[in-house]
């Protein structure tokens, strides 16, 4: 081949190479941020149903079904929620037994394919667990966002606000602690989400823009009598409830925050959702570039807000090492950056944003010495 001929071919390959490098990084990158709102998140495993009977179920083994703690359990045309493993109950070695502690969408048969959530309802406050609420419209940047206002006499209002592969049902976990509490509860959908306004490209942001919607939420809040709010955030959620706090126009109406289980590294975040839907190794750090130039995702504005020197309200931070897509890492330093205003509950043996499933006495106990001085 004559050396232009050679050349020519060279670059042409490279172009290609680099086209497809393009292309999967964008593929990649679609992996980590589609992770749209009610869906399970990557690496969540499904299990298999062995048999049931009154007030249990039998799952197949796995390190997922022997999780402590409760968790709602789900499957096509199917909801309801399971507590901790029966030791004692008699099954084979392959299996795991938990208590069924409750039904409320369709029937459970054995064969059927399920999985553990976080979520723990499928329904409204008062289907699921015949609390009174109000439905309510809350004006946003991009249009109208849903809510559900539980309403409750206290002056400082809990605005929850879900995470990925979550709904605005996850926070209802909480509602039972904090109605007892007479704390009104908004919880929040934002863009993105079932029945809210579609993001304008359609992906997620890790909370990088979405926090906006938190701002609209605490200024609703604002107008319907809240004296001030506390801001309770799983995962993404609360990445945006600092954000929120650092940015928002009303944030001197935040008196704290919670954080469970907190995105605090983008590109962790973003490298771990991609490898969970088993994008390739060499091709994480593409997903990675591609992801935040689709997003303008930028490190810097986060590392900005979960400066420890810049909080300035009290923060409450749920988290522990087996969170495989937000590392845990990044919570310790935050607590410790800021022993004054930062108290970190470590959770082991919980999934992402699955920390009150773990253990919820202990964590309600954590957040009831939390929110007291607060309200």
């Amino acid at each position: 081949m004559r050396p232009a001929h050679a050349a020519a071919a060279a670059v042409t390959t490279l172009i290609g190479v680099g086209a497809a490098a393009v292309a999967a990084g964008r593929y990649a990158g679609d992996a980590a941020l589609k992770a749209a709102s009610g869906r399970p998140l990557p690496g969540d495993p499904r299990l298999t149903v062995h048999e049931t009977g009154p007030g249990r179920i039998t799952l197949t083994r796995s390190l997922a079904s022997l999780r402590p703690g409760t968790y709602g359990i789900e499957g096509p045309d199917f909801h309801g929620f399971v507590g901790p493993v029966l030791d004692r109950v008699p099954h084979t070695a392959d299996t795991v037994v938990r208590r069924l502690e409750r039904v409320e969408l369709g029937t459970l048969r054995p064969g059927a394919r399920v999985r553990l959530t976080p979520e723990l309802h499928s329904g409204t406050p008062r289907t699921a667990l015949g609390v009174e609420y109000e439905d309510v419209e809350i004006p946003g940047e991009l249009g109208t966002l849903p809510g559900w206002l539980i309403p409750a006499p206290r002056p400082t209002w809990v605005i929850a606000l879900h995470g990925i592969g979550t709904t605005r049902r996850h926070p209802l976990n909480l509602v039972p602690f904090l109605s007892r509490r007479q704390i009104p509860v908004l919880c929040v959908a934002y863009r993105g989400d079932e029945d809210a306004p579609r993001s304008p490209d359609g992906i997620g942001h890790l909370g990088d823009s979405e926090w906006r919607d938190v701002d609209a939420a605490i200024r609703y809040a604002v107008r319907r009598g809240a004296g001030e709010v506390v801001l309770h955030g799983w995962g993404t959620g609360a990445t945006m409830a600092l954000h929120a706090a650092a940015h928002s126009g009303v944030r001197d109406r935040i008196r704290g925050v919670v954080l469970d289980s907190p995105v605090l590294d983008q590109e962790a975040t973003l490298r771990n959702l991609a490898a969970a839907r088993r994008v390739p190794g060499p091709l994480l750090p593409l997903a990675v570039r591609a992801a935040q130039g689709r997003t303008g995702l930028r490190g810097d504005r986060l590392r900005a807000v979960a400066d420890p020197a810049a909080l300035r309200v009290p923060a409450l931070v749920f988290h522990g090492p087996d969170d495989t897509i937000a590392p845990w890492e990044a919570s310790r330093e935050l607590a410790a950056g800021r022993p004054d205003l930062v108290s970190l509950q470590t959770v082991r043996h919980a999934p992402h944003a699955a920390m009150w499933n773990a253990d919820p006495l202990r964590y309600e106990e954590a957040l009831r010495r939390f929110l007291t001085p607060l309200l």
